[in-house]
């Protein structure tokens, strides 16, 4: 495998000019409202909950979602094969958008959940297509660009989702929120078989990986609980609960068939694994900003929709410096910046968490946003490189469609993982919501600090390896 990315990359206006806007489109279209309505129907339920009732329901709207996605993501390759391109992406739109319009017409929040499932289920699959398809729309030499935007649409939907369900909340209206997104996501489908090239289908038989995927919605589901749970130790006992079942995983597809990661994964020497691990690191870090609403309000006093929007600054960071790192194309620089940018996103939590303080003044508040932009600068200077990496890890038409969509499986089970991780460190810190803060931010740092080892690891790694060109 290799990790040397294309020779020179494009500029951006050939990426959204007439040619390939329309795939542009599609592809970040569907990776946007999944990522957007993670935290929209947070920012929705407790009106919903004045409106439906179910309030001892409350925590389960993050869980369904987030394992329906992890669920969705692993299945890509065997809908790719029985549907082709248009077909399966067809099939992703309209199955968010029947989940999205089934949320805004609920009549109970049993059925609410339920249609959160079935969105999770259409945003899981549209964040997978997305890297799986982005070979057969784009030219290679626009891998990059294209992946930069794609995974920019996290952070655009970290920051949007919430700004969109504080809006349609402060006039109580929760539904036509969803009722806009499955707006959304009909339009997108509806110029699907106009600008996504055909694929062949195939004979129906790729096999589901059903060990692989039990038992990583298993951990996706423990991990999720583990987040909304009462006290430390309950969390906690969640995510040891939920690594024994990740290790289970790992046994499981180094030895068995079908497997969800291609089998260059787990070769001897390969660097593929550090890949996806210094992914999983960068993602992790993104589910501080769960967390981050809550200490501005509680430390700096700020009303709840400004908070979320100083929160939103490490996805801001995330999405723009991506627009940068995206043309960086020489492969020292590169691999630079995949050691570099786990780096900054562990200095900038760890810097967000020596400046809080009791009663934070406002002067202080104000440098909250350049140290969080800082942050999640390090996810969009690596991110995007690393997706590349492994998208262009094998010239196996089957392998690569497995190796592209497993970077949002890694994703999302991060995100999730993080959340949960996140919850018991704001625990350890009792009634003290400033010790709270600081262990989490503290902890989550050292964690994500890791990544500039997994980085170090799959450069040196890589330079071991057959070069080849994608």
């Amino acid at each position: 495998m290799s990790l040397t990315p294309p020779s020179a990359t494009p500029a951006w206006r050939e990426l959204l000019g007439r040619e390939h806007l329309g795939a542009a489109i599609v592809l970040a279209g569907g990776v946007l409202v999944g990522a957007i309505n993670i935290y929209l129907a947070a920012s929705l339920l407790p009106t919903a909950v004045a409106d439906l009732g179910g309030a001892s329901f409350y925590a389960w709207n993050m869980t369904i979602y987030l394992v329906a996605m992890v669920i969705a993501t692993m299945l890509t390759g065997r809908l790719l094969s029985r549907q082709g391109n248009v077909g399966a992406y067809l099939l992703g739109f309209a199955t968010f958008s029947a989940g999205s319009l089934a949320c805004a017409l609920s009549p109970a929040m049993a059925v609410l959940l339920v249609s959160r499932g079935v969105q999770g289920l259409g945003a899981g699959l549209l964040s997978g297509l997305g890297f799986a398809v982005i070979r057969a729309a784009l030219p290679a030499r626009l891998w990059t660009r294209g992946t930069a935007l794609m995974s920019a649409m996290y952070g655009v939907g970290n920051f949007a989702g919430p700004a969109l369900g504080g809006l349609f909340a402060q006039f109580g209206s929760w539904r036509p929120a969803f009722a806009v997104m499955a707006v959304i996501g009909a339009g997108c489908g509806a110029i699907v078989p106009r600008v996504l090239p055909p694929s062949e289908r195939g004979d129906g038989r790729v096999p589901i990986p059903a060990g692989s995927l039990l038992l990583v919605t298993a951990a996706a589901g423990v991990v999720s609980v583990a987040g909304v749970v009462a006290g430390t130790l309950a969390k906690a006992a969640g995510i040891a609960l939920a690594l024994l079942l990740m290790a289970g995983f790992d046994v499981h597809e180094r030895r068995g068939e079908p497997r969800v990661f291609p089998r260059t994964t787990y070769q001897r020497g390969s660097s593929l694994k550090w890949v996806y691990l210094t992914l999983g690191l960068l993602a992790f870090g993104v589910a501080v900003e769960s967390f981050l609403p809550l200490f501005g309000q509680r430390l700096a006093g700020l009303p709840p929709l400004i908070a979320g929007f100083f929160a939103a600054a490490i996805s801001l960071g995330w999405s723009l410096t991506q627009v940068g790192s995206s043309s960086v194309t020489g492969h020292r620089a590169v691999r630079r910046l995949r050691v570099l940018g786990p780096v900054l996103l562990a200095a900038g939590l760890l810097l967000q968490g020596l400046l809080q303080r009791a009663d934070t003044p406002s002067w202080l508040v104000l440098v909250w946003v350049p140290v969080l932009f800082v942050a999640g600068a390090g996810i969009g200077l690596a991110y995007p490189h690393l997706s590349v990496a492994a998208m262009s890890s094998t010239r196996d038409p089957e392998e690569d469609g497995r190796a592209a969509a497993a970077i949002a499986t890694v994703t999302s089970l991060s995100i999730a993982f993080g959340t949960a991780v996140g919850g018991v460190l704001v625990n350890l810190g009792g009634a003290s919501i400033l010790d709270s803060a600081r262990f989490a931010l503290f902890g989550i740092a050292i964690i994500c600090a890791t990544g500039a080892l997994t980085a170090h690891a799959a450069n040196r790694t890589s330079q071991r390896e057959p070069k080849e060109i994608p």
